[in-house]
């Protein structure tokens, strides 16, 4: 506790030291699709799934560092096919951690959501959910949170001496879903056939980053594959599935080996989808002519290039690499909620009661009032972050849909030859959007959908960065 009071003061193990250690590796994987109709997350309006189309996913690789035989240190990357990690899920699985595994600090759990907007809502309150052969939040982050502490303890207990490889490619799957216009305005996925659109807000990330874990005989054990974009190209449908996904780990999976586990990470993205802006109409002619889905081409896209890479990976594996994995709680300034915006919820509240909306808007707008009422009070959002170092390469998350030039900082700052970083972690804390998507307003942008803003954006950038960097004494 005492390193993370530090940490927040941005006083962040400077000189730390970091040295190479044996990695002993375990990996599991397991289904969390429901088995009853669920509410979905990530829209406004109630959706009741109908059907499975795809199964959802969660995936672990445990690693535990050894030097002269002796544990030094540990990391849980757990990558789950679910819109977000609510608060209720990251208490859920570290309390059942703390029964299954007691040798296993919960807070070295790096929960990831892939961000399908496919799959079950986890949080009571946000939508009117209909009791009648429903599975209720509640219900399911049981089922969840017992999956994925079982899927932990198996990988944890099947650990082994192993080795881990890094490898960088190129897939164009990101695209700026913010439109701007000639007024200086911004849309999410707006019009870009107006004779007023000037271009998209701002640019967009088309890297494959990937980390292949390895068994002592040399066989693949695990992939983690980040793509800088949520998987949600499927996000309005009426049944579970695991977007994207889904299709790459088939894919991957029959180029490689049936029994390889993979995990799926978004890098920063907060205002970049899979949604296609830009050349849709020839996008969708070279789609017949594949005679693919969209989902079924971006998992082609991925499955492929991450192939590629792994063939090349293999070359380079690494059993005593440097690691440390270091946690920091961060208090980051709340963006602080004008009596204008206060104002302006309060008249779209009044508009959906008197239309008799009971969507998830109107708590969306009642948020805002009563952060207003309390901002005074708790002028700052508590961060959990990760930092991981292996070997040449750093893994860094946050919990936000983070607008991607904050990840282009973390990148281009950075002293690790390659900076993977990892949104969505921890315990969800909304769109943290930078100061010219602010100006431009527009959803992802405005103060509803943000509990931190630029100001606090920038904080975290620096925070990242300094504890990257204090785990190299030198730049490499």
């Amino acid at each position: 506790m005492k390193q993370i009071a530090v940490v927040a003061l941005g006083l962040v193990w400077l000189g730390a030291s970091v040295s190479a250690a044996e990695l002993w590796l375990g990996a599991a994987t397991t289904d969390i699709t429901p088995d009853r109709p669920v509410a979905l997350d990530g829209q406004f309006n109630t959706r009741i799934s109908r059907k499975v189309e795809t199964p959802l996913t969660a995936s672990a690789v445990a690693i535990e560092a050894r030097e002269g035989g002796r544990a030094t240190d540990q990391a849980v990357l757990v990558s789950l096919d679910i819109v977000a990690i609510r608060p209720p899920v990251l208490t859920a699985v570290r309390e059942r951690l703390r029964e299954k595994v007691p040798e296993l600090d919960p807070r070295k759990l790096v929960l990831t959501a892939t961000h399908t907007h496919t799959a079950p809502v986890t949080e009571t309150g946000k939508y009117l959910i209909p009791t009648n052969n429903v599975m209720q939040p509640p219900e399911y982050v049981a089922f969840l949170a017992d999956r994925v502490a079982g899927m932990i303890a198996q990988a944890w207990n099947s650990r082994q001496p192993g080795g881990v490889s890094w490898a960088l490619g190129s897939a164009a799957i990101a695209h700026n879903r913010r439109a701007l216009y000639a007024s200086g305005k911004a849309t999410m996925y707006g019009s870009i056939s107006s004779n007023e659109f000037r271009g998209l807000e701002n640019g967009e990330d088309h890297a494959l980053q990937t980390l292949f874990f390895w068994k002592r005989d040399g066989q693949p054990l695990a992939a983690c594959i980040h793509v800088p974009c949520p998987a949600q190209e499927v996000e309005h449908l009426n049944a579970i599935n695991a977007d994207y996904w889904h299709p790459a780990r088939l894919r991957l999976r029959a180029a490689l080996t049936n029994d390889l586990i993979i995990l799926g990470w978004p890098g920063a993205g907060g205002d970049v989808s899979p949604h296609r802006m830009l050349r849709k109409a020839a996008e969708d002619r070279m789609l017949k002519l594949r005679g693919l889905t969209a989902v079924e081409d971006i998992g082609r896209r991925i499955a492929a290039e991450a192939a590629d890479l792994f063939a090349l990976a293999r070359r380079d594996v690494q059993t005593n690499p440097a690691f440390a994995h270091r946690v920091a709680e961060l208090e980051l300034p709340v963006r602080r909620v004008t009596e204008q915006e206060v104002e302006d919820a309060r008249k779209q509240i009044a508009k959906l009661k008197a239309s008799g909306d009971t969507g998830r808007r109107g708590n969306w707008y009642q948020a805002t009032v009563d952060r207003f009422q309390t901002q005074d009070q708790h002028p700052t959002w508590p961060t959990e972050i990760h930092v991981v170092r292996l070997g040449d390469i750093v893994i860094a998350t946050n919990p936000f849909e983070l607008f991607h030039e904050y990840g282009d900082q973390i990148q281009g700052r950075s002293r690790a030859l390659q900076t993977i970083v990892v949104q969505l972690t921890a315990s969800s804390s909304g769109y943290l959007p930078t100061q010219r998507a602010v100006e431009g307003g527009g959803y992802s942008a405005v103060v509803q959908s943000s509990k931190v803003g630029p100001t606090g954006g920038q904080l975290l950038v620096d925070r990242t960065v300094e504890l990257i960097n204090s785990l190299w004494t030198a730049k490499p």
